[in-house]
């Protein structure tokens, strides 16, 4: 869930298209939520319901396997994991079984998003450590790519039309939500330009036309290097959950700052419960929030890190499941076109 500070060059996002791997399986046949935890000493995939109980360990390997999500019929669970020595992308079944790895060719992976009609995916891809991410979009059935844009943390809109994402932007450090038109290339804003600061991790609510993200809208101080520094924890704790609707209207503060930050929000699939990681007592935790009361559960409780989560409901599944026939055993090599 951590995620290295780009200091030098762009990141970009690239439209790619590939093959996709797909075995059936089963989807859950009640709401469950994906999550990371780190409370038996390393990262792992782990499964629960909506209301914290029957938390269930998906991965126990020796690496870090982190930031899982759901495939639109539940069918599939994507994930980043460096037990092979590079941190990529891998799928399992719904019940961690039968885990393999999407891509041949070796490249730094991570943050994966599924579009919603399950046909394609988006991530992150840096050619190695401390490089500029790219972003690609990976699509069934040929290979191409296409630059799209400038970022990470990609989101997809429910209508499939454009992706969230986060803009660094060297001059102040901060982070920006924006927005591509994947078919225009247009790039828009979600808050006007003096509203910099430090936006992350955008979330679309539910299917609605509104957007969740973590933002600490307090500039940091005029002195700070991030080559030499760290975020100071004053600073940081001011980091907390935002609602608003996609034209950047309606701005709202969902969650307080309360002394300790959040970050990661995640719509439930009907929009009316948002997932956010905040830190209590020095230990990650995970909380659902009611959009509409305010009122907020504690989902997790261990002692440790427990970040992020996914949220699925096979009410708000698609109807049709992918058919097996039309996908291959496993991704193709991907050729990454040098951008001019």
């Amino acid at each position: 869930m951590k995620r290295t500070l780009v200091l030098c060059g762009l990141s970009l996002i690239v439209l790619l298209s590939v093959g996709i791997c797909a075995v059936s399986a089963k989807a859950p046949t009640m709401p469950k939520i994906l999550f990371t935890s780190a409370r038996d000493g390393n990262y792992e995939i782990y499964m629960m319901n909506p209301d914290g109980t029957e938390q269930v360990n998906l991965t126990q390997d020796r690496d870090a396997d982190v930031g899982a999500v759901w495939s639109p019929t539940g069918e599939q669970i994507l994930f980043t994991s460096d037990r092979d020595g590079v941190r990529d992308l891998y799928l399992m079944d719904p019940d961690g079984d039968n885990v393999r790895r999407v891509f041949k060719k070796e490249a730094y992976r991570s943050d994966p998003a599924w579009s919603p009609d399950g046909k394609q995916i988006t991530y992150a891809y840096a050619e190695g450590l401390g490089s500029p991410d790219f972003i690609h979009i990976a699509t069934l059935g040929d290979q191409k790519e296409q630059l799209v844009a400038t970022g990470f943390y990609p989101a997809w809109s429910p209508d499939g039309t454009e992706i969230a994402y986060i803009s660094y932007v060297p001059i102040g450090h901060a982070r920006r939500v924006r927005f591509v038109d994947i078919r225009t290339r247009k790039l828009t804003r979600l808050l006007p330009k003096e509203a910099m600061d430090w936006q992350n991790s955008p979330s679309w609510l539910g299917t609605s036309d509104k957007l969740v993200f973590s933002w600490n809208k307090h500039p940091l101080p005029p002195d700070f290097n991030p080559l030499k520094d760290r975020f100071p924890p004053a600073w940081r704790n001011k980091e907390t959950i935002y609602i608003v609707n996609r034209d950047g209207t309606d701005l709202q503060q969902l969650v307080d700052e309360a002394g300790s930050y959040a970050q990661y929000p995640a719509s439930s699939p009907n929009g009316e419960d948002v997932l956010y990681t905040q830190a209590i007592d020095g230990h990650f935790q995970i909380f659902k929030i009611d959009v509409n009361s305010g009122i907020r559960t504690q989902l997790t409780h261990i002692v440790g890190r427990n970040l992020g989560g996914n949220w699925f409901d096979p009410a708000y599944a698609l109807p049709v499941s992918p058919k097996p026939h039309l996908l291959t055993t496993t991704w193709a090599d991907v050729k990454t076109h040098k951008l001019h």
